[in-house]
C-alpha cells in the first residue's frame, strides 16, 4: 500500500494499515502511524499479535517526511516469517518461534484494514500533546493497494502449506531475507529504530519474551 500521512500538526491521531482475524484470540500485523506536532518526526508504530496476545512493539523514525509523498508500506506474511517493509527496505522481522512455544500467526485468515482515528490519550508524547481540533479535518491519502495472497473461501484457502504453488504466485510464500535484505534490516534497526520491546528490561523483569531470542 502507498500510504501519504496527515500533514502539519496531526499529534493524536494514528494513521493505520493492518491485517487482523476476528475473535477473542486474533492475529494481527499493524502497521500505525502515531501524529505529531508540526515539525516533529513521525512515530511508525508496528505490532504482532498471535491469539490475542500483542505487546510486541517495534517503534521506528522514517528517514523521509512521510507527508510530502506517498511511499510503499508492505507486509511480507508466510509461515515462516513476518516481514515490515518501507519502499522495499526490510525493517523488522518477526520469525515463526512455534517450536519454542510462541503462538504464530499463520491459522487464521485475515483482512486488511486502514484507519485514522483519535488516540491522544497515548499516541502523542504518551498522551501529553493532545488533538488540535481547529486543525481538522485530518487527511491521509492511500493509493495503489496490492496483494498476492492465498484466498479464503468456504472454510478453506485456496492455497495450502503443501502447496503453494496453487495460489498466483507462490514465490512468497517460502520468501525470506537475503545477505542485502538483511544489511538493510540492520542498518534501519541501527540508526532508526527508538523502541524495541525485546531489549525492554524495565517492562518485562521477569525475562524477555520468549521469541526475542529468535527474533528481530
Amino acid at each position: 500500500m502507498q500510504l501519504k500521512l496527515v500533514p502539519g500538526n496531526s499529534a493524536g491521531t494514528v494513521t493505520a494499515y493492518y491485517l487482523s482475524s476476528k475473535g477473542s484470540t486474533w492475529d494481527e500485523i499493524d502497521f500505525e502511524f502515531l501524529g505529531n506536532l508540526s515539525g516533529d518526526p513521525y512515530i511508525l508504530h508496528t505490532n504482532v499479535f498471535s491469539q490475542g496476545k500483542g505487546n510486541r512493539e517495534q517503534q521506528f523514525y522514517l528517514w523521509f517526511d512521510p507527508t510530502a509523498d506517498f511511499h510503499t508500506y508492505s507486509i511480507l506474511w508466510n509461515p515462516q516469517r513476518i516481514v515490515f517493509s518501507v519502499d522495499s527496505t526490510p525493517i523488522r522481522e518477526f520469525k515463526n518461534s512455534e517450536s519454542s512455544g510462541v503462538p504464530f500467526p499463520k491459522n487464521q485468515p485475515m483482512r486488511i484494514y486502514s484507519s485514522l482515528w483519535n488516540a491522544d490519550d497515548w499516541a502523542t508524547r504518551g498522551g501529553l500533546v493532545k488533538t488540535d481540533w481547529t486543525q481538522a479535518p485530518f487527511t491521509a491519502s492511500y493509493r495503489n493497494f496490492k496483494a498476492d495472497a492465498c484466498v479464503w473461501s468456504n472454510g478453506a484457502s485456496s492455497c495450502s502449506s503443501n502447496s503453494p504453488s496453487t495460489s498466483s504466485n507462490g514465490a512468497w510464500f517460502n520468501q525470506e531475507l537475503d545477505t542485502t535484505s538483511q544489511e538493510r534490516l540492520k542498518w534501519v534497526q541501527k540508526n532508526y529504530m527508538i523502541y524495541n520491546y525485546c531489549s525492554d528490561t524495565k517492562r518485562f523483569p521477569q525475562g524477555l519474551p520468549t521469541e526475542c531470542s529468535s527474533t528481530s
